[in-house]
């Protein structure tokens, strides 16, 4: 099933409302205090090791509060994450305002661009080399 510009803007927006309901949950935690209080990632909970997400929420939290290097070091991954959840609310309403698509464009362009052989190879060594510094510092 191919997914349509509707279905996209709504599961998107789901996203957002989910991260933003769970930052407003655990925001009035310091971020070293999130993993203590919240541990929801499952890899941990049945493997004992940290995930390669393990770390984003505290990363965001962190983005929040304007500590860039610390959301460096719990994951880059939040970076991305902060990013979308500040600008996928005004491009999709942008969108659903002028009757456009060039967010489901842009996804499109993004993920025929992760297609390409060396964009994914480079796309995985990234990830993977994140998961083991998420090991090693065992976020």
């Amino acid at each position: 099933m191919s997914l349509t510009r509707n279905r996209f803007y709504l599961y998107l927006s789901l996203a957002c409302m989910v991260g933003y309901g769970w930052l407003a949950l655990v925001g009035r935690l310091k971020p070293e205090e999130v993993g203590k209080q919240y541990d929801v990632c499952l890899i941990r909970h049945f493997v004992h090791i940290p995930c390669p997400s393990c770390g984003a929420t505290r990363s965001v939290l962190s983005l929040i509060h304007g500590d860039l290097l610390g959301g460096l070091y719990w994951n880059p991954l939040g970076f991305l994450i902060f990013a979308i959840l500040v600008a996928a609310p005004f491009w999709i309403s942008y969108d659903l305002l002028l009757k456009k698509a060039t967010l489901f464009q842009f996804y499109h362009l993004f993920e025929n661009t992760l297609r390409h052989k060396w964009v994914a190879i480079a796309a995985i060594i990234l990830i993977l080399a994140n998961w083991i510094w998420n090991i090693l510092k065992d976020v």
